[in-house]
Parts: C-alpha cells; sequence; structure tokens
C-alpha cells in the first residue's frame, strides 16, 4: 500500500477518515485517579481501534486489548450494530465502544460481534460470548454484565457465567434494551437499559416498531440482493411506542406506569436520587422530569420546562447530585443556562453546551459571545472557572478532579489531549493522527447586519492581482450542527477546494447551535426562507469586503442540510447563485423523520401550506441554473426518494439537471479511496465547468 504521505489530500483525507483515526476518545477516569481508559487507533490510517490504559503518575501508556491480535481478519457485524454504528456516524472498526464498572474492576467490549471482558487488574481477557452481541455494560458492581442479543436483553454472572434472557419476545418488531431509531438520529440517546447504581436491577426500554412505516431500501446495483425492509417514522406518521420496566437480577418486573408522553429523551439513575426521566409530547414544546418510583412504576413530576416552539435537549441533565439536587438546563432571556435546584450555575450569556460529569461540582462544556468556540468548564463552591485556556474547540471527559481535555484549534492539526488534576496539567495522551498538511489560508469574519460567523478561504499563495476568483459557499447551514468552529480540521475539505481556484466562503446563520435559543428558533416553520436568506446576505456582505470575489461566477454544495440547502439556493435564488452541487438532499420534508421535522413545521397533515412552501419539489418549476444531485442507493436516513422526487419533478417541468446515485452508499459519504475522491473531483470538475472557469488541472 502507499505509503501516505506520498498520497495525494482527498485519498489521504479518506484513507485517515478525515484525519480523525488515531486520535484517543472515549475517556473513563479511575475514582482513584490513577489512569484512564481510552480508545486510540493504532495509527493514523490504522481503522482498527483498540483499548489504552494510560497511568497518572507515570504518564506511561498501555495497550490493554488488542483489536488485531483479537480480531486479525475482517468483521462481521450484527445489523442492530451497523445500525447504531450508521446513527452516531461511527466509521471506524476495531473496539469502538466499551462499558466499565464503577469500581474500575472490569471493562466489557465487543468486536466483530463477540463478547469479551478485560479483568483491569490481572489484564486477562475472556471471551463470553460468541457473537452477534451489541451494547455491552458491566453492573457497577463488576459483577454481572448486560448485554442484547437478538433484540433480547441479557444478563451474565461473570463469576459464574450463568447466561440468561431478563427481557424479550418472540415478536421481530419487539426489542428490548436498545434505543429506537427516533432517539438514537435525532436525541443522541444511543442506550436502552441503564443500570441500578447497587448493580441489583436495570431499566429498560421496551420498543415496539410494529405500527411505523415499513420503507424499502433496494439494491439496484446488485438486484440479485433482497431489498432491505426499514420502520421509518416519516413526519405525521407513528413513531415506536417505547415503554419501560425495571428488571429485578432476582427475577421481578415492574412495569412503568404509561404518560401522556411520546418521547424519551434521556434517563439518569444515580446514587443521588430515585431514576429521572426526561420525557416529551408529540409537539416538543413541553419537557417533563419524572422521577420513576421502583417499587410500583409510578412517576412524579419533579421539573418542567415549556416553551412556544420546541425545548431543546441538552447532554448530560436532567440528573441528581450526589446530594440530591436537581441539575437542570433552561432558557433564561434566551440564554441555555446551567441551574442546580433553583440556583442558576451560569451566568447570562454563557450558553451551555452540555454537562459532562456531576458530583458535588459539576464539569461542563458552553460558548461565550464567540460561538465559534467551545469550552470545558467546571464549578468550585459558588463560582465557575474555564478549564481550556486556548483558544479552540475542547471536549472534556472525567470530573472536576480529574478532567481530560481533548483540544482542537486553529493552530495545529489533530488534537492535544491532555489530563488535568484540579485543573493543572498532569499527563498528556498521545495523539497519532496524519498531518494533512494543509494551513487554512482563513480569514475570520462577522458578517452583516446579523452579525454572521463566517470564514472566507482563499488559494493558498493567491494574490489579487492574479484576477477575480469565482466563490464556492460550502454550507451546512441548518440546525444541529456548526460549521464555523476554531479548528483547523473544520476547514480542510474547504480549503482543498479553495485550492482549485475558488474563494471559499462557509457561514453559520440562524438555526445553528451555540448563539442561544432566540437565534435558534429564528427557523421555526421558516427554514427555506431564514437559511437560504442567509446564505445570501453572508456572500453578499463579503463579496463587499473583498473585491476579488466575483459574485457572477458563484456556486454551493453541501451534504444533508446543507445539500438542501443547495438545491434551494439554485431554485429561489438564481439571481445570486449560478450552480449548486446538492448532496443526499431533503427535497420533501414529509419524506423526513417525526422528532427533527415536525420540531420546525408541526405535522405535516396540520401544517400543509408550510410543508409546500419549505419543499424543493414544489419549486421544480423554478430552475434556471445548473444543478447537480447526489445521493446514497442505501441511505436510511434521508432516502433516496427524496433526489429522486426531485429529478422526476424537474424533468416533468422539463428542467435540465444531473442526478449521480452513489451505489451500497448510506448517509455517511463514500469511504472507500477512490470513491471518495473521485467524487469530490467530479464535483469539482462539474462545477468549474458550470461557471465557464478555464479548465485547470485539479491538485
Amino acid at each position: 500500500m502507499t505509503d501516505v504521505d506520498d498520497l495525494p489530500f482527498l485519498r489521504k483525507q479518506a484513507r485517515t477518515q478525515r484525519f480523525t483515526l488515531g486520535a484517543p476518545k472515549a475517556f473513563r477516569v479511575a475514582p482513584d485517579g490513577s489512569r484512564v481508559l481510552f480508545l486510540r487507533a493504532e495509527s493514523g490510517t490504522d481503522p482498527r481501534h483498540s483499548l489504552w490504559s494510560a497511568d497518572l503518575a507515570s504518564g506511561a501508556e498501555t495497550k490493554v486489548v488488542d483489536a488485531a491480535e483479537l480480531l486479525p481478519g475482517e468483521e462481521e457485524l450484527p445489523a442492530e450494530e451497523r445500525a447504531r454504528r450508521e446513527r452516531a456516524r461511527e466509521t471506524g472498526g476495531g473496539v469502538v465502544h466499551y462499558g466499565v464498572d464503577a469500581g474500575f474492576t472490569v471493562a466489557a467490549f465487543t468486536l466483530s460481534g463477540k463478547l469479551y471482558t478485560l479483568d483491569l487488574a490481572s489484564g486477562e481477557v475472556t471471551l463470553r460470548v460468541d457473537g452477534a452481541v451489541i451494547d455491552p455494560r458491566p453492573s457497577p458492581t463488576g459483577t454481572h454484565v448486560a448485554y442484547v442479543q437478538d433484540r433480547r436483553l441479557h444478563v451474565m454472572e461473570l463469576a459464574t457465567g450463568d447466561d440468561r434472557v431478563l427481557a424479550g419476545e418472540d415478536d421481530e418488531d419487539v426489542s428490548w434494551g436498545l434505543a429506537e431509531f427516533i432517539a438514537a438520529e435525532e436525541m443522541d440517546r444511543t442506550r436502552g437499559y441503564w443500570w441500578a447504581p447497587d448493580g441489583a436491577a436495570l431499566l429498560a426500554e421496551r420498543a415496539d416498531r410494529g405500527p411505523v412505516p415499513r420503507w424499502t431500501i433496494a439494491d439496484p446495483a446488485n438486484p440479485q440482493n433482497p431489498a432491505n425492509v426499514v420502520a421509518y417514522p416519516a413526519a405525521g406518521t407513528t413513531n415506536a411506542l417505547v415503554t419501560l420496566a425495571v428488571l429485578g437480577l432476582d427475577g421481578s418486573r415492574v412495569d412503568v406506569a404509561p404518560g401522556e408522553w411520546e418521547y424519551l429523551a434521556s434517563v439518569h439513575w444515580s446514587a443521588g436520587g430515585a431514576p429521572l426521566l426526561a420525557v416529551e409530547p408529540r409537539d416538543q414544546t413541553r419537557l417533563d422530569v419524572l422521577a420513576l418510583d421502583v417499587t410500583d412504576g409510578s412517576t412524579s413530576v419533579v421539573h418542567t420546562a415549556t416553551d412556544q416552539h420546541w425545548i431543546d435537549i441538552v447532554g448530560g441533565v436532567p440528573a441528581w447530585t450526589p446530594d440530591g439536587r436537581l441539575v437542570t438546563e433552561r432558557m433564561v432571556d434566551g440564554d441555555h443556562r446551567l441551574y442546580v435546584g433553583e440556583d442558576a450555575v451560569t451566568p447570562a450569556g454563557l450558553q451551555l453546551r452540555a454537562v459532562l460529569d456531576v458530583g458535588d461540582e459539576l464539569l461542563f462544556s458552553a460558548s461565550d459571545a464567540d460561538s465559534t468556540q467551545i469550552h470545558v468548564y467546571r464549578t468550585e463552591g459558588g463560582s465557575i472557572h474555564r478549564v481550556s485556556t486556548v483558544d479552540g474547540v475542547h471536549h472534556g471527559a472525567g470530573s472536576v478532579a480529574v478532567t481530560v481535555l481533548s483540544s482542537w484549534s486553529l493552530e495545529h492539526s489533530g488534537p492535544r489531549v491532555s489530563v488535568l488534576r484540579d485543573g493543572a496539567e498532569a499527563v498528556a495522551i498521545a495523539s497519532s493522527t496524519v498531518d494533512p498538511d494543509i494551513v487554512p489560508n482563513l480569514t475570520w469574519l462577522t458578517l452583516g447586519e446579523r452579525g454572521l460567523r463566517a470564514a472566507l478561504l482563499l488559494p493558498r499563495g493567491y494574490e489579487p492581482s492574479e484576477g477575480k476568483l469565482p466563490v464556492l459557499l460550502d454550507p451546512y447551514g441548518g440546525p444541529h450542527a456548526q460549521r464555523v468552529l476554531q479548528s483547523r480540521n473544520a476547514f480542510l475539505t474547504s480549503q482543498w477546494l479553495a485550492d482549485q481556484g475558488f474563494a471559499v466562503l462557509v457561514a453559520d446563520g440562524r438555526g445553528t447551535p451555540g448563539r442561544g435559543a432566540v437565534w435558534e428558533r429564528e427557523i421555526h416553520g421558516r427554514l427555506a426562507d431564514v437559511t437560504l436568506q442567509d446564505q445570501v446576505d453572508a456572500l453578499q456582505a463579503a463579496a463587499a469586503r473583498f473585491p476579488e470575489l466575483d459574485v457572477e461566477r458563484v456556486a454551493i454544495r453541501g451534504w444533508s442540510y446543507g445539500g438542501y440547502l443547495s438545491a434551494l439556493a439554485v431554485l429561489r435564488r438564481p439571481d445570486v447563485f449560478h450552480a449548486a452541487v446538492a448532496g443526499a438532499p431533503v427535497t420533501d420534508w414529509s419524506l423526513y423523520d417525526t422528532h427533527y421535522t415536525e420540531r420546525y413545521l408541526g405535522k405535516p397533515q396540520d401544517e400543509v401550506e408550510s410543508y409546500a412552501h419549505n419543499s424543493l419539489i414544489e419549486s421544480a418549476g423554478e430552475l434556471s441554473r445548473a444543478l447537480l444531485i447526489v445521493h446514497g442507493l442505501a441511505d436510511d436516513n434521508v432516502f433516496v426518494a427524496h433526489s429522486l422526487r426531485l429529478s422526476s419533478a424537474l424533468l416533468a417541468k422539463g428542467r435540465s439537471h444531473v442526478f449521480l446515485p452513489l451505489a451500497g452508499a448510506t448517509h455517511m459519504t463514500p469511504q472507500a479511496e477512490e470513491v471518495a475522491e473521485n467524487l469530490m473531483r467530479t464535483q469539482v470538475d462539474w462545477i468549474l465547468r458550470e461557471l465557464s472557469v478555464v479548465e485547470k488541472e485539479i491538485a
């Protein structure tokens, strides 16, 4: 295999999974602060992750589970594990997930569907179940491990090997212990069961997908293969029926009393109090925090948040402190703020991103007035302190006492990972990511009357005397995700595009996170109008400041919501945009899922005009510019039906366009090196032709 350093950028990016392989992740800190467990690939090009341990006294790192040694060949994953990884956008292999008990005596993980345990004292690895296992988690006491196999929740006693089904049914539509599609895709809840703090019982989800509509994903490139039939809750249709039960290891079962909620957003069970359930009704305008009585299954409301538009789900809350105080996120005057009981922890203007750990003190991430940065904070007494000290995007794990800080910035590629004791660095954890050998030629911008956060990238070595540059907008532009973050890795693809002869503009508009509830809610009912207007405003404001931008030659490209926005641009604003590449676009919002779509547009049965106004298909007859549509045929998030229906509508209206199907590709962009490289080159070639740019050799 060619040495990675000799590869062109696009091949290198594909082989390194966007330069993430070799970065340590999934940190767990021992309760005595002696060591940290984490996952890391062997190198920046090896997709297999192994489990490592770092000694915090010496800084020595030890590979405690070698994925290549345990499994020298290819992985064979259960269908549920493939689905879990797709929902989590997990592209790596080997050990990608593990659990550990409260005392740090045993870890559990799967490799190619086989369940293993690791004795953390001796280092002994034991094969426990030979195949089709997902999501193993040791009990807090370290005496048992729970896991899911064939939609059934199992518990194994480690000392004896006694393995039994705690809950399961013969109905193929019913699963125990697994998060349903909507929870995993839209609510960031990947778990379907939770251990009691004393290890004597589990709180488990029962999901019945029977009422959910069935959608079919065929494989036209391999017609001999059977179609994949999936349960997909499109907007306005029926969600999976989710219920809960407390399952004792003694065989007891207490069903949780049903409530008037549709969505189970999160579950917290700690020694600080009764299990907490965060639940939402179908319209998501209320979030109730329920305390569960495990003896009879009854619940009581301990906190309620309401909003006329929707309530956000914030990671890590609700939770109990060890002394029984409730930790919540609340929207106050447009700010996402952290509360303990009725006391505000964070000040006005600091936007809570996630709660990372709840102990006697709190560890959390937040953004101040500069939404392009995410920092880690800790409480100390009645005050808060910023743990991350340099500009960038920081992720935290562990606790206030021992914090693992993973830092990404514009100053370096890959993360810098350090372990802090009481806020002071103790040791560093090595990262072996590949250097992309690209330093973005980036200008940081705040544009227009709304102060849109943006970045402008020009070709490296470009001089204004060389003439004006065609402009390429490279947005995501919708809710849940930011593109404009102070991390070099966020702009590597954009810089490569700029080096092909473009001025590349990346802008975050209204609806993107980090700037408070008012900013996010501007898109309610107006996805198309608001997000497109902000891209237009960003372009025009940037062009007014930089005369080298040629506004007579403007293209836009994006994937998922960015694909929707790109197609929308040439359909609704042909006076501004001359060509668009729309990757995996949502073209008809009635074809997208319930939780996401109905939050912004309501049910299609109730909001007929809104769905029509925000639809690309309804605007098909307006296309007068160049449009390239790209879509994976195996996509089970944004189904290829979106692009096929848009293409059919355009053809019916006599509107010329190009459609590029990707055989076997899901919503994640192709990982094969050749396909990833050629897909990007195809887009650039097409854009250059459509903008009538003199052909040049693509780097």
